[in-house]
């Protein structure tokens, strides 16, 4: 198959996704597309949203839509680094064996993420960058393919361990979920009331979703794009000599190169996924809010003058 071929394909695919998550997910349409487009890229997401808006749900029905290993963590703050990723036990042989935790599958859904310690919270990432964990010395590869969707309640904040900017930088998208508009609110208490049960059909197995990773980072990008995607994110820093005077007024912080990376490979996926075999400008502006959203650090006269930092980026997509 060439690669007209396989676009064409992942295209159709996509769309079959799309309509088979929507079977048992009302709405959300961005939220799916996003969460889509993150696994085409072979990225994480951070789903922040208030308890209650179907995000274990929404994982659940895409990890089965892709028959795929699904495997869900509460975090709490007793939770240990050994409850993550395995430990070593002392077996009846007398010899020790690794015993994987939960980690081990294709898609984590680690919810509340920021109600556990910092070095819990570290075991995951680690998990997450590295695709494999380290226990008594020897390395136990991911399953591949592997993506992990953590959730935040962007509300209750006693008792958590907020994830430092660092981290967060681990995640290609932070995904916000919204409530369902009023219609879309109707349809879901009807559908979840009256004692149906709604079944999700494989759509794509392990092997192709590997398949149009792979593919996703064979797409040719020009240099224009690549240029305009770099000078969004070095705008972004108020240390940069060619950012403009309103970065370095309300911005404390900008974003890092990953965040360009992730800019290219996801405007690459969006080209793939509408049937277009080179993404332009328009691509990386459609994926760049959730991508700098959680890069760039917002200062205390941005928030007394009421700014968002999705206003912002909306201005930095717009520099010439």
């Amino acid at each position: 198959m060439n690669e007209v071929e396989a676009v064409k394909q992942l295209q159709e695919k996509y769309q079959s996704l799309r309509k088979e998550i929507a079977e048992v997910i009302v709405g959300q349409d961005e939220v799916v597309e996003q969460l889509l487009l993150a696994m085409l890229c072979k990225g994480h997401a951070l789903l922040v949203g208030v308890p209650g808006l179907a995000k274990t749900l929404l994982v659940n029905t895409v990890s089965r839509s892709l028959g795929m290993q699904f495997q869900r963590i509460q975090f709490t703050p007793d939770l240990m680094p050994s409850d993550i990723v395995g430990s070593e036990i002392l077996g009846e042989d007398r010899k020790f064996r690794f015993v994987p935790g939960p980690v081990f599958c294709n898609m984590l859904l680690a919810d509340e993420i920021n109600r556990t310690p910092p070095k819990t919270q570290s075991a995951l990432l680690e998990a997450m960058q590295e695709r494999s964990v380290t226990a008594a010395g020897k390395t136990h590869a991911m399953p591949d393919p592997f993506f992990v969707l953590a959730t935040q309640n962007p509300i209750e904040q006693e008792g958590t361990y907020p994830l430092p900017e660092a981290q967060l930088d681990r995640f290609m998208f932070q995904i916000n979920v919204d409530y369902p508009a009023f219609e879309e609110e109707v349809q879901i208490v009807k559908g979840t009331t009256d004692g149906s049960v709604r079944k999700v059909s494989e759509v794509l197995n392990g092997q192709q979703m590997l398949d149009f990773q792979s593919l996703v980072r064979k797409i040719p990008v020009t240099d224009s794009v690549f240029e305009y995607a770099v000078r969004v994110v070095s705008r972004s820093r108020p240390e940069d000599p060619n950012a403009p005077d309103w970065v370095k007024k309300y911005i404390s912080w900008g974003a890092g190169p990953r965040a360009g990376q992730f800019l290219i490979l996801g405007a690459k996926a969006v080209a793939a996924v509408n049937g277009k075999f080179a993404p332009d400008e328009a691509e990386v502006r459609k994926v760049a809010i959730p991508i700098l959203r959680h890069r760039i650090v917002l200062n205390y006269e941005a928030e007394a003058a009421g700014l968002k930092v999705e206003d912002l980026i909306e201005r930095l997509l717009n520099i010439d």
